[in-house]
C-alpha cells in the first residue's frame, strides 16, 4: 500500500466484521477531525498524515460498500481452512474427475519437459 495506515491494509480489513469496520471508521474520522484542527492552528507536524487518514476512510467505505453489493464476502475465512472444507465436501465422482485432471496435467508437464 502506498499511503495509509499499516493497520488498515485491505487484507486486514477483509478479516474485520461490519461492527469492527464501523468502529475503525469512527476512529479514523475522529483522527481526521483532530488533524484538521491541528492544521488550522498551525500545530500539525506531519501534513502527510491528513492524506493517509482520508485514504483509510475511503478504503473502509469501499470495503463496506463492496460487502453491501455482494462483491466482497462478509468475513473471509483463512485460506487453509477453506481448502480443507472443500476437500471434505467432494463427492466420489468429483474425486475421480479431479484425479483424472491431475494425471492429464502431469502428462502435459512431462511432454513439455521432453521437448
Amino acid at each position: 500500500m502506498a499511503l495509509g495506515s499499516k493497520e488498515l491494509a485491505t487484507d486486514q480489513l477483509d478479516g474485520f466484521d461490519k461492527d469492527r469496520l464501523v468502529e475503525e471508521l469512527a476512529k479514523a474520522k475522529e483522527e481526521l477531525f483532530n488533524l484538521r484542527f491541528q492544521s488550522a492552528t498551525g500545530q500539525l507536524e506531519n501534513h502527510g498524515r491528513l492524506r493517509s487518514v482520508k485514504r483509510d476512510i475511503a478504503r473502509i467505505y469501499t470495503v463496506l460498500r463492496e460487502r453491501e453489493l455482494g462483491i466482497r464476502p462478509d468475513v473471509v475465512a483463512p485460506v487453509e481452512e477453506a481448502k480443507t472444507e472443500k476437500a471434505g465436501k467432494k463427492s466420489k465422482g468429483s474425486k475421480a474427475a479431479s484425479t483424472k485432471d491431475e494425471k492429464s496435467v502431469e502428462t502435459q508437464a512431462s511432454e513439455e519437459d521432453a521437448k
